[in-house]
């Protein structure tokens, strides 16, 4: 005999939420593990950079951390997305939107100052060949 339609909805329903649990669970820790990569990452820099106490580095470390951080935020949101699917209670749909609106934000902050950066180094670059071309060349005698 086979069990009632809504027993066979119920397992189905609770199987379904399981998985999303376990889901939202390896998103949040790929995202921890991902902010603690990024952590190790700038810390090393760092490190790095005080030892050669060149100072003039700390914005690309900063930078360096903050892409980590970016991509953190996305699987924070995608767990935090999971989460609201198996239980839309309307107080969980306003927390869900108030996290994506501050992570939202935050990703738009990094991102901006990231590609920030990114030009304010392009033009630096440029502006040092600029002066390496300007000088006059090095006979074979001088070098």
């Amino acid at each position: 005999m086979l069990p009632p339609v809504s027993d066979a909805y119920t397992q189905v329903e609770e199987a379904v939420v399981h998985v999303v649990l376990w889901l939202k669970l390896g998103a949040e820790a790929v995202g921890a593990s991902i902010i603690v990569l990024g952590i190790l990452a700038g810390g090393y820099l760092f490190v790095k950079a005080l030892l050669a106490r060149r100072t003039a580095d700390f914005t690309a470390i900063r930078l360096t951390l903050a892409r980590y951080l970016a991509l953190a935020l996305e699987f924070q949101l995608g767990a935090d997305i999971l989460s609201t699917t198996i239980a839309p209670s309307w107080e969980q749909i306003g927390k869900l939107g108030a996290i994506a609106v501050i992570r939202t934000a935050l990703n738009f902050f990094l991102s901006r100052e990231m590609k920030d950066e990114h030009r304010a180094a392009a033009e630096h670059h440029v502006q040092r060949q600029a002066r390496n071309e300007d000088a006059p060349p090095v006979s074979e005698s001088e070098a």
